[in-house]
């Protein structure tokens, strides 16, 4: 299994897990346990961005990593908006355990402002708007500044969405492969 666990405590991240909870575009929770796992390549990518991020007194906090197909099944039937949610049957990298949703916090834990919240499907979202404040435009340029510096993709209409950049060339991997299973189960 190429997938490897990401804890606070081995990657000094928050975890906040979005669709483990109804703080999510659905208004309720996807998975049934909240298990955050990467690809072994992208956890070493987080490593990398986490080390850029610290000297300046940020951390991560992580909305999503590794999400089983059955749940991008969950949000196309929600969201089929393919500029916001991979159709499914394509696969997401997401679903390869080589994307992850992620925002910058302070030493206090508090978020960043980037203008919209997580999850926000419109055209604000988008990189390089410049209908959001300029704290929020330099936010979201420190992000991707760390993220790119870090070895990762960004995708033009999430701010929070990153990925390595032959993501497609991972493969699938179901949630009855995870060590722990994150779906609800029937």
């Amino acid at each position: 299994m190429s997938l490897v666990r990401i804890t606070p405590d081995l990657y000094s991240v928050d975890i906040a897990l979005a669709y483990a909870t109804s703080q999510n575009v659905t208004g309720q929770p996807i998975y049934g346990q909240a298990h955050c796992y990467l690809h072994q390549d992208a956890a070493a990518a987080l490593g990398r961005a986490i080390a850029l991020a610290a000297p300046l007194g940020l951390k991560f906090r992580l909305f999503d990593a590794f999400r089983p197909p059955e749940a991008q099944w969950v949000l196309w039937n929600h969201a089929p908006n393919s500029d916001f949610v991979a159709d499914p049957r394509k696969g997401s990298p997401h679903s390869r355990g080589v994307a992850v949703d992620l925002t910058l916090i302070d030493g206090a834990g508090q978020e960043l402002d980037m203008g919209t919240p997580f999850d926000d499907f419109t055209e604000r979202s988008h990189h390089a708007r410049t209908d959001i404040s300029p704290d929020a435009q330099r936010n979201r340029l420190l992000l991707l500044g760390l993220m790119s510096a870090a070895g990762w993709d960004f995708y033009s209409k999430e701010w929070w969405h990153y990925q390595l950049f032959n993501a497609r060339s991972y493969p699938l991997v179901s949630d009855s492969a995870v060590p722990n299973r994150m779906m609800p189960t029937a």
